[in-house]
């Protein structure tokens, strides 16, 4: 199998002329749920700090905006994987999705609402959890023309 034939397989690129930008495209998107995944559990750790020490609505506050640009973040590596990588359009509605998800957390938490803010946040965690465990990771292998594998 070719690299061309590899990347195709993994990210969907049309040909071997977009095989080393569909893999930095892929590589940029894996990249980017896992910066929210992380994010996503800062905020679960600093919500158990907001209720026990003075300095966890601070770092609440921030991780909620890294959180959030992580989200836009993950949005922008989608669209750059399909579009010019030559991926499949599914992460953007996945990021779509978790953008819209981080956009109530947001307003949930604001409007002090912990009843829908909580079990949200641990859906958003699920989620990202899942999308980052399910997403392939692409492994070219270099061989020449006439081996088989």
């Amino acid at each position: 199998m070719a690299i061309g034939t590899t990347a195709e397989a993994a990210t969907g690129t049309r040909g071997t002329t977009d095989t080393a930008a569909g893999l930095r495209a892929h590589t940029f998107l894996r990249a980017s749920v896992a910066l929210q995944t992380v994010a996503v559990l800062f905020q679960a750790v600093t919500a158990g700090l907001l209720l026990s020490t003075s300095y966890g609505e601070t770092l609440h506050s921030v991780g909620a905006r890294v959180m959030y640009g992580s989200s836009m973040l993950y949005l922008l590596a989608a669209v750059l994987a399909w579009r010019p990588g030559g991926g499949s359009p599914r992460p953007v509605l996945y990021a779509t999705g978790f953008l819209v998800l981080a956009s109530a957390q947001v307003v949930l938490g604001l409007a002090h609402v912990p009843s829908v803010h909580v079990p949200l946040g641990v859906v958003v965690f699920g989620l990202s959890m899942a999308v980052l465990v399910r997403m392939p990771a692409v492994r070219a292998t270099r061989r020449t023309a006439g081996t088989r594998g």
